[in-house]
């Protein structure tokens, strides 16, 4: 696993624990990183989860409008955190190609989450792909 892999699996995990706990994101990943006996010196997590706790109102209402019979509040939270940390990488991250952004997304989901998410997540996220240069212009 490369380190941006290693990276979003972090940020998945710190989105996740923060819905569980109802916590600020990026206060937990400060703890996680001040009681880390190696802390990571890769900040891409931390990118990631600054980006998505940036844009979120932003990413929620597109996964809003795009997850087609789905409402965020009946998604499991893992699903959820991998779909705002895709759906950030697709129109924020610049240097991430669409196509590794959605494919990470769907390798999150299927080695964190239930057998139907890697289907559920590509197919949120291809939807947004396809009108993702549109939605960058309006950023």
């Amino acid at each position: 696993m490369g380190a941006r892999s290693k990276a979003r699996k972090r940020a998945v995990d710190v989105l996740y624990a923060a819905a569980l706990r109802d916590a600020d994101p990026v206060r937990l990943l400060d703890e996680r990183n001040a009681v880390a006996e190696q802390p990571s010196p890769n900040d891409y997590a931390t990118t990631l989860v600054e980006g998505v706790v940036a844009h979120r109102e932003r990413i929620d209402e597109l996964l809003t409008e795009h997850a087609e019979g789905w409402t965020l509040d009946r998604m499991p939270f893992v699903d959820l955190a991998v779909l705002r940390l895709g759906l950030y990488e697709l129109l924020w991250a610049t240097d991430v190609p669409d196509a590794v952004a959605i494919d990470e997304a769907v390798q999150l989901a299927r080695s964190l989450s239930t057998d139907d998410s890697p289907r559920f997540v590509n197919g949120v996220l291809g939807r947004l792909a396809t009108i993702a240069d549109q939605l960058r212009a309006t950023l």
